[in-house]
């Protein structure tokens, strides 16, 4: 079945069972879960590195060489779970997946008559329509192309008024004004094609292909409340993405393309060693296992580049114009996370008086053990760098089973309403 496929089918035991596949530029991690409730539970885990020509920035660059990739993390996975489900999650980064909360005010023909689901719809459609616009003139401003062709990836209600009163379900309601909150992120056909090709040629179903800080960003708030509030920084191998969540609502999704391929690169430069040896060297000393002359030169190495990450984050952050306040809590999660350097560096950061902090920001460490909806059975989900695939395999527990990736994201953005 295709991206947008849609159709009715039987669901079968097998149905309840999906693949989280997080196509990373170091590593290809897959993880085989089976969806009980509202738990999705981890039974197999495969890992495969990537090679630097395989992707750059988040993207793929050499369809053949992820592909392979993804064979040998998927075999790994199956064989300890001793099955390969046929639908799949996948996730996607890079700098140009967007991720904008839009709000659009409606004023209503007749506000005696209750909201009924044909006008939310009428409501919603109107959001999408404004949210994709102005995906496509971000996109054509930072690429220098006016026809970038962009496609929906996730969508979610984050706020809902009516006449000025909150609301969390307008079904039912009567009002004359209603103001529709939704987050939408938009990515470019040419990626999402790619990650199409993909899927297609290990033949599996694409459940969904979602932007990867909006899952991230989604692994605490539902169970948190509405009075949720954090920031979600996932420093990955190519990027760093950054998500911030608002009164319990993604208020948007942004990335830069420094992570921890850059690092690598700037120890091997420095102590004169090849890419592998340097990340090797860098592991090492992310663990604290590295001798105090060869610690000495690697933090040296990567101080200048932290400074440099640092304020690619005062920028990021600065973008997120919509929001009043910048929550105080942020969330670090990420294989380049690891580096106990960045960490520190937000720690003793000065920040930007423009940056709208209500108080100075606490770092924290998001765990596996901390997703309450994703368990693991196999022991092997211990590290910061698995967090992303289980925000995909989280995303995966409303999907799994259905008909496709248009329906899903329809049924989702009404059951949130519902809920």
């Amino acid at each position: 079945m295709g991206l947008f496929g849609i159709g009715k089918k039987k669901r079968r035991d097998s149905d309840y069972h999906a693949i989280s596949l997080d196509i990373g530029t170091e590593f290809v991690k897959a993880l085989i879960f089976r969806v009980e409730k509202d738990t999705a539970t981890i039974i197999g885990v495969g890992r495969q590195r990537q090679r630097l020509a395989d992707m750059h920035g988040g993207m793929v660059t050499d369809i053949q060489g992820v592909i392979r990739n993804c064979e040998a993390a998927l075999g790994e996975a199956a064989e300890q779970a001793k099955t390969l489900p046929d639908q799949v999650v996948i996730g996607i980064a890079g700098e140009l997946v967007k991720g904008t909360m839009t709000t659009v005010r409606y004023i209503r023909p007749d506000s005696q008559a209750q909201i009924d689901f044909a006008e939310l719809k009428e409501i919603i459609g109107k959001v999408h329509t404004s949210s994709f616009e102005r995906a496509r003139s971000i996109l054509a401003l930072e690429t220098g192309h006016q026809e970038v062709d962009v496609k929906l990836v996730n969508a979610a209600i984050t706020d809902v008024e009516i006449d000025s009163y909150k609301v969390t379900n307008p079904l039912g309601f009567q009002g004359k004004e209603v103001q529709v909150g939704i987050f939408n992120a938009f990515a470019p056909v040419v990626h999402l094609g790619a990650l199409q090709t993909i899927a297609d040629r290990l033949d599996l179903d694409l459940l969904a292909i979602a932007a990867e800080p909006y899952a991230v960003a989604r692994v605490l708030g539902p169970d948190e409340g509405n009075d949720f509030s954090a920031i979600f920084i996932d420093v990955g191998g190519g990027t760093t993405d950054i998500a911030v969540v608002s009164q319990g609502g993604v208020e948007g999704t942004k990335m830069f393309a420094l992570g921890g391929r850059a690092f690598t690169k700037r120890i091997a430069n420095q102590l004169g060693e090849s890419f592998l040896e340097a990340e090797r060297k860098k592991l090492k000393y992310s663990a604290g296992k590295l001798e105090d002359e060869t610690k000495r030169k690697v933090k040296q190495a990567i101080e200048a580049d932290c400074q440099v990450w640092f304020a690619g984050v005062e920028l990021t952050l600065g973008d997120f114009t919509g929001v009043d306040l910048l929550p105080s809590r942020i969330y670090l999660c990420g294989g380049g996370s690891k580096l106990p350097d960045i960490k520190q560096t937000l720690e003793k950061a000065v920040w930007s008086r423009s940056l709208p902090f209500a108080r100075r920001p606490t770092i924290h460490y998001l765990k596996p053990s901390e997703i309450p909806r994703v368990k693991d059975t196999t022991g092997e989900i211990i590290d910061v760098q698995d967090v992303t695939p289980m925000a995909l395999a989280n995303l995966g527990i409303e999907l799994v089973g259905s008909e496709g990736m248009v329906e899903a994201i329809l049924s989702k953005t009404v059951k949130s309403l519902r809920a």
